[in-house]
């Protein structure tokens, strides 16, 4: 028994690529105190998840089809506000780990993380406490060191999101948005349903509405 781990956690993985759900839960099986309950392959699936399988912490991807993991966890967190949740994800940049840390996640770590690092940071979270990898810490780091802007028309949103706003603003499509910040499709597709949450509207043309009215655009 590892006594650095409380005993008997539950733990539920989420993400869409089933070979590195099978490997992670392989890895955790080898702490005799951790219990992998179940997994979920899509951010639609994880409140029944939940809801059927009582976990205490959530090892959650961002970039999922559909859902993505930001507006799980939010989602999940409004429900289940006892539920732990920790970023398990490729994505690095800034936006996501601040989008992340606003949807109400307690720990952020980079695919790659080691086994002890992932112990770790389920520990810090299942007692209250939170957990980044040194990746997560220097965004953040940045983002609380960075100016803030004289004007935020849409305060909930990431800068990446603002930009991305703004281009939508000028009446550009998924495919400009992606060449211009070098993003695969599907990330852009992330972004504006993220956004669309955020700013509450129906569609890209209400939103750009919003973006215009704001100042935002050519």
């Amino acid at each position: 028994m590892d006594p650095a781990v409380p005993r008997n956690l539950r733990i539920l993985v989420v993400d869409d690529h089933e070979l590195f759900r099978a490997g992670l839960r392989q890895l955790l099986d080898r702490i005799d105190s951790l219990t992998v309950v179940g997994e979920a392959s899509s951010g639609a699936d994880v409140l029944s998840a939940v809801e059927r399988l009582a976990p205490d912490v959530v090892l959650m991807d961002i970039s999922m089809p559909g859902t993505d993991g930001i507006e799980a966890t939010r989602t999940l967190l409004a429900r289940h506000p006892r539920v732990a949740v920790v970023m398990l994800t490729a994505d690095d940049n800034d936006d996501s780990i601040v989008a992340a840390v606003r949807a109400g996640a307690r720990g952020y770590l980079v695919k790659g993380a080691g086994l002890d690092d992932v112990r770790r940071a389920i520990t810090a979270v299942s007692q209250g406490g939170a957990l980044f990898g040194p990746e997560a810490a220097a965004h953040l780091l940045a983002q609380v060191r960075r100016p803030a802007p004289e004007r935020e028309p849409f305060p909930d949103l990431t800068p990446r999101e603002m930009a991305v706003l703004t281009m939508l603003a000028d009446g550009r499509n998924n495919a400009h948005i992606a060449n211009e910040f070098g993003l695969s499709m599907k990330t852009v597709r992330n972004y504006l349903s993220r956004i669309f949450s955020k700013l509450q509207v129906a569609d890209r043309a209400e939103a750009a509405v919003r973006a215009r009215r704001a100042g935002l655009g050519s």
